[in-house]
């Protein structure tokens, strides 16, 4: 992955306030009663009229504009006629392109009230992509991420998902290296500044093997816990600076976790 040019950090920055942006709005209408149909509608709506494009939409033959994995689905939940329960939680993930850059995030919602359970499961999630985050540096590691990651989600007795993570990201929606939520201090791929990636750990409740289901005419597949136990999850696009790191997918106002 090259390093991008202060050019292409700027589209890189436009296209992560935008998806931060969408998130957001489309955050404020999960409540108990609407679909996920009716949040996808409503992210691609949002995202055409800012001049962009919801990258999901027709990649690999993925058929709707974000992800919505609601409860037991780790990842690439579709959008649908599901309705939103009280007491669900909901990942949202919305990437955007604009002027050919792509930003990346997700977050997961509460729906209405929720158990405490499912509370603290989010919580860990979250704090484990900040723990993430604070890896992120040039000359650090994909293994610093993931170390850092792991460590926080075991110790509140929780359960990193191993197989799927984080990713690069700029012109092409997925690049080069893969950001793991597990590693070892110091290895994997050395972190080079003016380079993006997502950090996103996918955090289970239990260690019960994931399954993976097909997606009817996509080359995308979407996760679940297999014992049916709760999955949530975060995401930001980072940039990698040579003293430090720089978030491109905080909203306005930076959020509280749930709502």
């Amino acid at each position: 992955m090259a390093p991008l040019t202060d050019r292409e950090i700027s589209l890189m920055r436009e296209a992560g306030r935008l998806a931060a942006y969408v998130l957001a709005q489309v955050g404020k209408m999960v409540k108990p009663g609407v679909s996920t149909d009716t949040l996808d509608r409503k992210a691609h709506e949002l995202t055409k009229a800012s001049g962009a494009l919801p990258a999901p939409l027709g990649y690999k033959g993925y058929p709707k504009s974000i992800c919505t994995s609601v409860n037991h689905c780790i990842c690439h939940g579709l959008p649908g006629a599901y309705i939103l329960q009280e007491g669900d939680i909901v990942n949202i993930d919305v990437t955007c392109i604009k002027n050919g850059f792509h930003g990346d995030t997700s977050r997961t919602f509460y729906v209405g009230e929720v158990s405490e359970k499912a509370k603290a499961i989010t919580e860990c999630a979250y704090e484990a992509m900040m723990k993430g985050i604070g890896q992120v540096k040039e000359g650090h590691t994909t293994g610093d991420i993931g170390f850092a990651i792991n460590k926080l989600v075991t110790r509140k007795g929780f359960h990193p998902v191993l197989e799927i993570g984080g990713h690069g990201i700029g012109r092409n929606f997925h690049e080069d290296p893969f950001v793991p939520a597990y590693g070892k201090r110091g290895k994997g791929v050395a972190l080079q500044a003016n380079c993006c990636i997502t950090v996103e750990p996918m955090v289970n409740e239990t260690e019960a093997p994931i399954k993976e289901f097909d997606i009817a005419d996509s080359e995308i597949k979407y996760y679940e816990t297999s014992d049916k136990t709760l999955s949530a999850q975060f995401e930001h696009t980072i940039l990698i600076k040579e003293d430090g790191h720089e978030i491109l997918t905080l909203p306005e106002n930076d959020f509280e976790v749930g709502y």
